[in-house]
């Protein structure tokens, strides 16, 4: 259903217009009314019209200012003068704003139908026009957008075969001047949505092209460093002054050959947010981050240093050592390739090389490992270095845990070792404990967690076993063979033994005499 907007101040050619055109073409049309050509603009500021009927001479705005105004607009409705005078002037003035009828009152039936079937052909006609076009360059856009995706992701292409890409893809009215601008949105998916928002005000202009990137940031290609410009500012106020975003913007490329050059030069842009503060601009320019110091160098000294002291009592060496690495005059002037570098350092000769030496760690430990992997997982470096920090206590535990598990492992071994070679003698936890130079309560438990069982059952099953082989390869006494496995008397052997074979002695070693040949030990 087309609008139809009636603009007459006689309020009886008004109504009676849109009773004629509702009786003779049901449903055709929403018919809107207006008294004077500035409640006719007020109307189509609501509800555009496809087609208007206006009278010429009318209070408050007549029918020739409201046509200037009408023509003017982006696709405009269809325009119809109906009008008492035969006057030149008016024919002129309609003529100059490509009215398509002019017709003079009393309006006749046919002629009114045949004006408005006639606009109706146009106006199908045109649609169709539209379509095409719009179709055409919705495929023309799409094949630039291929274009530029291609390009982007080939880092090493080079400039004449960018040119002829861009070529055949119609890229070359972006010269002699162009920016791309490149929007981090930190994962924030309603930034992206406003930002195409925005641009979409400018579609009909034609001097910018938008994508997505493989990391699903916004790019920009335009003529007008303006839009860039605009967006940042639209955004910003969107955003309240939250930070949640922020624009890379590469300076002027003047050869369209430049695209991957330019493309970079705005990631290189965009790496600069960790560094700026929370309250500055999101909008950071090529131009200013070249103003940067690229002679830092990552002090391998220091990385040395800060990998030796883990797994040590120097918790404050460790993190002076991380605060040389990003010291505040660094953070002011250094290219953010040092950082890059410094991160690549501390995976790599320090995080990486824990886990080597010493294995898999917690699930917690591997979770800050991964989030530490990268500085663009962070908003800002201040929160990279503070993960990076927490990372390396929480490596300085489990490495100091690692070693003291490892030492006592060395010191349950010789343990065992002081309690085999004397298992004879009057033998006690506490003369085993200083052996190895521990304290009694811990040993005790060190022990237990070592062997499995206790030092009091540890010894019993040693002494019971020694007294099974010389009962099983000797003739030597009950008596005899107690006293040499470190039981005090022979009743304490006797008691000890049964309670844990089921049988004394003697009926052990029965046993073993009176068996078959041929019976397997059991």
């Amino acid at each position: 259903m087309r609008t139809l907007l009636i603009v007459d101040d006689e309020r009886n050619i008004r109504v009676g217009l849109k009773a004629m055109i509702e009786r003779e073409m049901p449903g055709m049309y929403h018919i809107a009314l207006a008294a004077d050509g500035r409640q006719a603009i007020e109307s189509y500021g609501q509800e555009p019209a496809d087609i208007v009927i206006t009278d010429i001479r009318m209070p408050v705005m007549d029918g020739i200012a409201l046509i200037e105004q009408l023509a003017g607009m982006p696709n405009g409705p269809a325009l119809l003068i109906l009008s008492g005078f035969d006057d030149f002037q008016y024919a002129k003035a309609a003529i100059k704003h490509k009215v398509k009828e002019y017709m003079l009152k009393p309006i006749v039936r046919d002629d009114l139908f045949a004006a408005l079937g006639r606009i109706e052909s146009e106006l199908v006609l045109r649609e169709a026009i539209q379509y095409k076009i719009k179709a055409t360059d919705k495929y023309r856009r799409g094949m630039q957008v291929n274009t530029l995706q291609h390009i982007w992701a080939r880092p090493g292409i080079g400039t004449e075969e960018v040119q002829s890409l861009c070529l055949e893809a119609g890229l070359l009215s972006f010269e002699p001047a162009y920016y791309i601008g490149l929007l981090d949105s930190a994962g924030n998916q309603r930034n992206l949505v406003k930002g195409n928002e925005y641009l979409t005000g400018y579609e009909q202009q034609g001097s910018f092209l938008s994508l997505e990137d493989k990391d699903g940031r916004l790019v920009v290609l335009t003529s007008e460093q303006e839009i860039l410009l605009g967006l940042a500012d639209y955004l910003g106020a969107d955003s309240g002054g939250t930070g949640t975003f922020t624009t890379g913007i590469s300076s002027k490329g003047e050869s369209i050959g430049q695209l991957q050059l330019k493309y970079e030069e705005a990631r290189q842009a965009l790496k600069y947010r960790i560094l700026i503060s929370r309250s500055e601009s999101a909008l950071i320019h090529y131009g200013q981050i070249t103003l940067r110091d690229r002679n830092y160098r990552v002090s391998e000294d220091t990385i040395r240093k800060l990998a030796n002291v883990l797994g040590t009592d120097r918790d404050k060496e460790m993190k002076a050592y991380l605060m040389e690495l990003f010291a505040a005059k660094a953070l002011c002037e250094a290219d953010i390739g040092y950082f890059e570098a410094v991160s690549q350092a501390l995976n790599e000769k320090v995080f990486d090389q824990v886990f080597h030496t010493y294995g898999e760690a917690s699930v917690e430990i591997i979770k800050m490992y991964k989030l530490a992997g990268s500085l663009y997982n962070f908003s800002h470096i201040q929160d990279y270095i503070h993960c990076v920090q927490d990372l390396l206590f929480a490596l300085n535990d489990y490495i100091r845990h690692l070693k003291s598990v490892h030492v006592d492992q060395k010191d349950m071994g010789k343990a065992v070792e002081y309690i085999q070679a004397n298992y004879s003698k009057d033998l006690s936890m506490t003369m085993v404990s200083n052996h190895v130079s521990l304290n009694y309560s811990y040993f005790s438990q060190a022990f237990k967690d070592f062997v499995g069982t206790s030092f009091v059952q540890y010894l019993k099953n040693l002494r019971i076993e020694k007294a099974k082989e010389l009962l099983e390869t000797t003739e030597l006494k009950v008596l005899e063979i107690g006293d040499r496995v470190g039981f005090e008397n022979t009743k304490h052997f006797n008691r000890v033994f049964k309670e844990m074979q089921g049988v004394t002695p003697l009926e052990y070693r029965q046993n073993r005499i009176d068996r078959p040949r041929g019976t397997l030990n059991g």
